[in-house]
């Protein structure tokens, strides 16, 4: 993490500027499309947002790895009882995060829950079932960034739009990667819904096994694309609560993560074999826009913070807006985006 950063958020003790390194250098490596959009925040406000993915990015690694379930839950199990100790980078960099902008550590103890039942759940038999699942997973990481991001009106008019755009990432995810995680042995898809439309599981491993187009598959997967549509509109009023030098950085994560449902689209539906991604020429179109405005908006907040009165130690060194309306909050598991 650059030394600019670090400094931008007063951010001074050695141990924790080593820590927000390590959670930054996690977010570069795995997290393309959500370091991109988090290059678009004020400098301030970029490590936070580092050490958010680095924890998430943690929990994740765990539930992949290859040790038996039962070593996997209890690696989980002890990560929620010591994930406050700071007895690693990664997690005292999060502890110090929560502890500046004052972010709930219940969202980060449901997210925990969603990454046990990964260890055990295969197959969710209906929508409600996954979307109990898809909030601690998706809608929580979007709620964790609020207080970061900050809003210009009070935060709890803003935070179900911050969780719908969360699910919607995370659906995006479960479209994507239908295929990947059918070898994995899980189905991210509602089974009534897809029964709905004459497909199964075994279906599902036929099209996957052979590469063949299958007229059933593709409307399930249409219909599902154009209900995940749906809750990007529903969570696209929620970016204009944020604060002005947040809503680049958020609007283009939205953008490039609703490219890749165009571009399943694009494909036909055929995503069992091929996985959709967002051209880099593309991507650029849509960040390099961003950016200049992010820059004019990035100028203005530093301005403010600059000129505004004198706050707190613990609310000044990383700009915490002083209250919820102040104008001054992997994988296919984490819906920050890859």
């Amino acid at each position: 993490m650059s030394n600019r950063e670090l400094d931008a958020a007063g951010i001074t003790d050695p141990d924790l500027r080593a820590a927000y390194a390590a959670s930054k250098a996690i977010n570069a490596s795995h997290g393309r499309t959500y370091f991109l959009a988090t290059r678009l925040l004020p400098i301030a406000d970029r490590p936070a947002v580092h050490a958010l993915y680095g924890f998430a990015r943690v929990a994740d690694d765990i539930v992949d790895g290859t040790l038996p379930k039962s070593e996997q839950t209890m690696e989980l199990l002890a990560l929620q009882r010591t994930m406050w100790d700071g007895d690693q980078p990664v997690l005292r960099a999060l502890a110090d995060t929560v502890r500046r902008y004052r972010i709930d550590r219940q969202l980060f103890t449901d997210f925990l829950s969603s990454m046990r039942m990964d260890l055990h759940v295969k197959q969710y038999e209906t929508y409600a079932e996954l979307a109990e699942y898809v909030y601690g997973s998706a809608s929580v990481i979007g709620l964790q960034m609020l207080p970061v991001l900050g809003t210009v009106s009070p935060r709890k008019e803003a935070e179900p739009y911050a969780a719908a755009l969360g699910e919607a990432f995370q659906l995006t995810n479960f479209l994507r990667d239908v295929g990947e995680d059918l070898d994995r042995g899980r189905v991210y898809l509602p089974m009534d819904e897809l029964a709905a439309f004459g497909v199964d599981r075994d279906r599902l491993r036929w099209a996957r096994r052979t590469g063949r187009h299958d007229p059933y598959v593709r409307r399930a997967l249409a219909h599902m694309v154009a209900r995940t549509l749906a809750i990007y509109r529903r969570a696209e009023p929620g970016i204009e609560m944020l604060r002005p030098w947040s809503r680049p950085c958020v609007s283009t994560a939205a953008r490039l993560y609703r490219g890749i449902l165009d571009e399943i689209v694009a494909a036909d539906y055929e995503v069992l074999n091929r996985r959709a991604v967002v051209p880099t020429g593309q991507r650029l179109m849509v960040a390099l826009p961003a950016a200049t405005k992010a820059a004019g908006q990035n100028a203005r907040a530093w301005a403010l913070r600059l000129t505004s009165r004198p706050r707190s130690p613990r609310s000044a060194s990383i700009g915490v807006p002083g209250s919820d309306s102040s104008a001054v909050k992997s994988h296919r598991r984490i819906s920050l985006g890859e």
